[in-house]
Formats: C-alpha cells, structure tokens, sequence
C-alpha cells in the first residue's frame, strides 16, 4: 500500500475518548495523543488487547492487526480543537480502526494525500 498522509481533527481532545475505557485514549494534550496513535500504528498492541477481548478473538479478521514500523503522527492545539497529520501505509480501515479505539467517534478526516 503506497503511503498516505491523513489530515485530522478533533474537537475537544480532553473530552475525546474510546468506548473501552481499558483501551481508550486518556490524556489531553496533542503530543500525548499523537505518541499515542503513533505507537498504536507502528505496533499491534493496541490491536491484540483489543482482540483478546472479542467473544471469538480466532474470528477476528487479522488484517486489522497490521502495523507500520515507520508510522508518524504530529498533532496540535489549534483554536479550540486538534490538528492531527498521520504518515502511514497501512489502510484508511486500520488508521479507523484504531483512532475509533483510542478516541471513539471524535474525530474527523478532512483529506488524504499521497505522501
């Protein structure tokens, strides 16, 4: 997959979190959050924490699992909400998967560009 650059933001990031709470997102400020996603993306922790809690974890579909060593995430405060560039090859689903974890629904993807 050819890497992309996604473009961010999210509302109240104090506020922004996961609906599992062992897995969601609890700081507030932009460089904890992107060390955090940054993390979740080159490494599947997040992922097989999450899996191991399925009711079937063998069902699970392990491309979702992917990660990427090289993964690279910036964010900041911006007025009132947080402007968040995430470098990656892994898909749109995984990026989702995995900021749907951390901060549940908050967040919005403005464009994506070839890297």
């Amino acid at each position: 997959m050819p890497t992309q650059r996604y473009y961010l933001s999210i509302d109240d990031l104090a506020k922004a979190r996961g609906q599992i709470n062992d897995l969601s997102f609890q700081g507030n400020s932009p460089d904890s959050f992107a060390a955090l996603l940054q993390g979740a993306l080159r490494e599947p922790a997040l992922w097989r924490r999450w899996r191991a809690m399925q009711p079937d974890p063998d069902a699970v579909d392990p491309a979702l699992g992917a990660s990427d060593p090289h993964a690279t995430v910036s964010a900041e405060q911006a007025d009132m909400h947080t402007d968040i560039v995430v470098t990656t090859n892994l898909p749109h689903a995984v990026l989702k998967h995995r900021l749907t974890l951390l901060v549940g629904a908050h967040w919005l993807l403005h464009d994506v560009k070839s890297a």
